[in-house]
């Protein structure tokens, strides 16, 4: 790392924390050349590697407005998809992985979009798992009544 002051290659890490968020780090460092000290925030990069083969970086805005799409009509709020998209990110970064493929973000999806809303899950689903006829919509449904006995049970 640069000093910002006198530009010296190299400095020392003087005090490390990772941010509230835990998605990134802040290091107070020191140069020891000038002395100067200064902040740097690291944060680990996630890309995205679409189906055109072009790579960006990870991106909630982009999930929100994906299932903003799935959502429309039904009783979810703004804040709602912003707590979806946070989750997906966690997730997705909890798997280690730099470069994603948007299918699997896709995927990644499913699970807090099932608890969200389960008609807009089936929405999404029908894109992200390529329904191909009735069945599989019959089939999904089937999953989710399936789950719901259970957790019904479970709670009693």
């Amino acid at each position: 790392m640069h000093c910002p002051f006198c530009r010296h290659p190299d400095s020392r890490v003087i005090d490390s924390r990772t941010s509230d968020d835990g998605l990134s780090i802040r290091r107070r460092r020191q140069c020891p050349e000038c002395g100067g000290r200064f902040t740097t925030t690291e944060t680990a990069s996630l890309a995205v590697i679409k189906r055109s083969g072009v790579v960006e970086p990870f991106s909630r805005d982009k999930v929100i407005s994906g299932v903003r799409k799935a959502c429309q009509g039904r009783p979810v709020t703004e804040a709602d998809l912003a707590v979806l998209a946070q989750r997906v990110e966690e997730a997705v970064r909890q798997t280690g992985v730099s470069q994603l493929d948007t299918n699997e973000i896709g995927l990644a999806i499913l699970g807090p979009l099932r608890e969200l809303d389960e008609v807009a899950f089936l929405r999404f689903a029908s894109v992200y798992q390529a329904f191909d006829s009735l069945e599989d919509f019959e089939t999904a449904i089937g999953e989710l009544r399936a789950d719901r006995a259970k957790a019904g049970a479970a709670d009693r």
